[in-house]
């Protein structure tokens, strides 16, 4: 990299794992970067169900779920970290329905690029009644990297990168990300060796 030169930001992009990836938590897996800076990196796997649905998760939380639309969606495994806190991935929610720089829910992170990630249980108790956001991918756990992890796997070639659209994570149905993130590159797994880049 060229002195002066801005690092590499990957946020609101998809890590597409290789096929040679090793570590069984992430093989097949898109992560969604969430946030991505000197200090490191913070996403959600998107395309790794796990068998809890939200109609199960708003139980054991105690609350209702009033959206007749999400009862069946899958909870997902979002990464390793904390695997016992929710993280809602939504499309942006507006005060009066008018953008602006206040988020309508307590912990909330504003991504560059159109969507947010809130972390606190009102967004949930919206849900519960009805309201909140209409697009929303619910995880457990979430995805880490140290400062220069990532920059190191990217390297070593286990993940091809992308810019993010939002209808891969809430518009295609699960099984489909992979090759669907995959697209957005122009390629297909087929053509993807899980031998790349070793000589």
């Amino acid at each position: 990299m060229p002195a002066g030169a801005d690092p590499i930001n990957l946020t609101h992009h998809f890590l597409i794992a290789m096929p040679g990836m090793e570590d069984e938590r992430f093989a097949r897996s898109v992560v969604y970067l969430c946030e991505h800076s000197a200090r490191g990196a913070l996403g959600i796997v998107i395309n790794k169900p796990s068998d809890i649905s939200l109609r199960h998760l708003f139980e054991k939380v105690e609350l209702p779920l009033g959206r007749e639309d999400l009862m069946a969606e899958p909870v997902f495994q979002g990464g390793p970290i904390a695997t016992e806190r929710g993280f809602v991935l939504h499309e942006p929610v507006f005060a009066n329905d008018k953008p602006s720089d206040e988020s309508v829910y307590a912990s909330t992170m504003t991504i560059p690029g159109g969507l947010e990630m809130t972390t606190s249980k009102d967004v949930l108790e919206a849900m519960a009644t009805g309201a909140g956001p209409r697009k929303v991918l619910v995880s457990l756990g979430y995805s880490q990297w140290g400062e220069g992890q990532l920059e190191s796997e990217l390297a070593e070639n286990s993940w091809l990168t992308v810019g993010a659209d939002a209808a891969v994570i809430f518009d295609t149905p699960v099984e489909q990300r992979y090759d669907k993130a995959l697209l957005l590159l122009g390629l297909q797994s087929w053509m993807l060796s899980p031998d790349a880049g070793h000589a």
